[in-house]
C-alpha cells in the first residue's frame, strides 16, 4: 500500500478528524506500517488523537 492509499485510509476511519490512539495502534497492524508513520501521517492530516494509552494526547 502507498503513502497516498495510507491516508485515504486514515482519512476514512476519521470522519470527526479524531482518532484513539488504540485505534492508530490498530491500523499500524492492519496495514503492516510503523506506528511511527502512521502517527506523522495522522499529525500532516490535522487529526487530533484522543484517549492516548500513556496520556501524551488529550
Amino acid at each position: 500500500m502507498n503513502e497516498h492509499d495510507i491516508r485515504e485510509f486514515i482519512k476514512k476511519q476519521c470522519p470527526t478528524n479524531r482518532i484513539s490512539c488504540e485505534k492508530v495502534f490498530k491500523i499500524s497492524e492492519e496495514l503492516g506500517v510503523s506506528k511511527k508513520e502512521i502517527g506523522q501521517i495522522v499529525n500532516e492530516l490535522e487529526i487530533k488523537i484522543h484517549s492516548c494509552q500513556i496520556g501524551c494526547f488529550k
